[in-house]
């Protein structure tokens, strides 16, 4: 058998049904082999665009994605997504190609040293130098990237070793078992801390989103009556209108949520990763004990240093957790009633300004009485990610996917188109600045060929806005952060896109459905937003923490 041929069919038995990337010379085996096999592949308009759908599916799936480059410009175009796949969680394998091994030891066309590359940014990156190995490292790539912390992992495949012939057989998976259950000691400690605590708080983040374990930490808090709040990667595990919910934390702003956490004695962190929101933003105030409840140990930081880490199935221990609840971790009083009360209004209020250009608070109701509790939204990395990370309202899990990890642009339009091209009978929304949205515009030629409707929301002020947002509250002014006009619209339909400008605030949500209505392509809706809300939000909260 052909080693390109022996690759892919190690992917399929991993259960790889697509690969997203860009053909090229080094990779010619693999695209050649493709043409016999029942692996899907999708060819994108950049690499870019690849490893962010890759990450999407590996975010919604728990199944690596995995997206396919040629070497040198079309690896370093790739770096970007799989990066963002490592620091925010989502497994992911990316496969590259790379010049014959008999010249990689000197200087030659096109020929970096990708593997050292990669290394900062995976969990794992190696080079196939004989075809005999492809079922181990593909075995092995797999394992890496959904174990613990999920992540991304890189393969090269040299192109002369991608032409070898080989009896190699491929390795059927074994199931990967995380720790599925922690000891009886740590949960019967754990329920002493939380039975003598004053103040407890639920603290949820990326790894109980990723394992969508709304059941059991519903579950847990009807029991207890503690009080949550959630990072931006955490939403919807609990829904926004459960009423003890403080909401979302991580703003970079000194938020109302925060009170609680100063006043609290006990955070329970479920899937919490510092990389969300740095524990020294909220390790304040009253001495607190930490609990840590991860699919991996607690990375070592001086203001997270857990007193009990439970290492393993995020529903798992919850549900342990569960069983062995009595009376005694009961919270029937509000200790938190009063900031929980004051977020909540600060949230819901002026919701319903109509003025024009558009409020984001207003753009964001419309957006939340539009779709339905199981259909998604996917954020850019920009101004608009604050707002909807602070008032949009998710319902369940994997509804609201918003990077604060990597924190990349322009990963919000590849991310969106996957999530419908996997889910097609839900509807999704992708959110970006116009800054993220000609970043990442190569996407829609990619929707446009394979016919995906998605739909895209561009929040238009004409800056970088949220780069703005961050030097006038340091600065008290800002700097060379302003764009170039485009009529974004009329940019989107001349590629073959449907696209509206919206001119009024009672036009949007019209506007949102007949986006919406659309079944074969990308519809794009261009907003101008009021942005002065941003340097109101600073001041208003200043004046709130008071």
């Amino acid at each position: 058998m052909k080693a390109s041929d022996l690759l892919l069919n190690c992917l399929a038995i991993h259960g790889v049904k697509t690969i997203y990337g860009v053909p090229g010379e080094e990779n010619a085996d693999v695209m050649i082999s493709l043409l016999h096999h029942d692996i899907q592949f999708i060819t994108c308009s950049h690499e870019q665009t690849a490893a962010f759908m890759a990450e999407m599916h590996g975010r919604l799936t728990n199944i690596p994605g995995v997206c396919l480059a040629t070497l040198g410009p079309g690896a370093t175009n790739l770096i970007t997504g799989v990066a963002q796949a490592t620091l925010d969680g989502a497994p992911l394998v990316a496969i590259i190609g790379q010049a014959e091994t008999t010249r990689l030891h000197k200087i030659s066309h096109q020929n970096i040293n990708s593997i050292e590359m990669f290394k900062p940014v995976t969990k794992w990156s190696t080079t196939i130098l004989a075809a005999e190995v492809i079922p181990e490292v593909i075995a092995k790539a797999f394992k890496i990237a959904m174990s613990g912390r999920p992540g991304a992992v890189v393969i090269e495949l040299p192109e002369d070793i991608a032409q070898h012939e080989t009896d190699a057989i491929v390795i059927h998976p074994s199931e990967y078992h995380s720790y599925e259950e922690t000891s009886a000691n740590q949960i019967e400690l754990f329920l002493k801390l939380l039975e003598g605590s004053k103040k407890p708080l639920l603290f949820l983040g990326d790894g109980a989103t990723r394992t969508e374990s709304d059941f059991p930490v519903r579950a847990f808090l009807k029991k207890t009556g503690l009080y949550a709040a959630y990072t931006f990667m955490g939403k919807g595990v609990i829904p926004n209108l459960y009423e003890r919910s403080l909401h979302c934390v991580g703003l970079g702003l000194k938020d109302i949520a925060l009170k609680a956490f100063e006043e609290s004695d006990l955070v329970i962190c479920v899937g919490y990763n510092m990389v969300e929101w740095s524990p020294s933003k909220w390790n304040i105030g009253c001495k607190k004990v930490i609990v840590h409840i991860d699919a991996a140990p607690a990375e070592i930081d001086a203001h997270y240093l857990p007193s009990i880490e439970m290492v393993g199935s995020i529903p798992n221990i919850m549900q342990q957790i569960n069983q062995k609840l009595t009376n005694k971790q009961i919270k029937k009083e509000p200790y938190f009633e009063a900031i929980q009360q004051k977020a909540e209004e600060d949230i819901r209020g002026f919701a319903d300004d109509n003025s024009f250009p558009m409020k984001p608070k207003r753009i964001l109701k419309d957006i939340r009485d539009t779709l339905a509790d199981e259909d998604i939204l996917v954020s850019d990395v920009g101004a608009h990610k604050m707002w909807i990370a602070r008032q949009y309202g998710a319902r369940r899990s994997k509804t609201c996917f918003i990077s604060n990890g990597f924190c990349s642009m322009g990963g919000a339009m590849p991310g969106a188109m996957e999530a419908k091209r996997l889910y097609p009978d839900i509807n999704v929304v992708a959110v970006c600045g116009d800054g993220g949205f000609v970043m990442s515009i190569q996407s829609l030629f990619t929707g446009i060929a394979q016919k995906i409707p998605y739909v895209v929301i561009v929040w238009e002020d004409h800056e970088y806005g949220l780069i703005k947002w961050k030097q006038e509250m340091h600065f008290e002014q800002h700097s060379h952060t302003a764009l170039p006009y485009t009529n974004l619209a009329f940019l989107a339909e001349s590629i073959g896109c449907h696209a509206k400008r919206i001119e009024a605030s009672d036009a949007f949500k019209p506007a949102l459905k007949w986006a919406l209505s659309h079944q074969d392509k990308p519809t794009v809706l261009v907003v101008p937003v009021d942005y002065s809300e941003n340097m109101k939000l600073f001041f208003h909260l200043q004046d709130k923490m008071k």
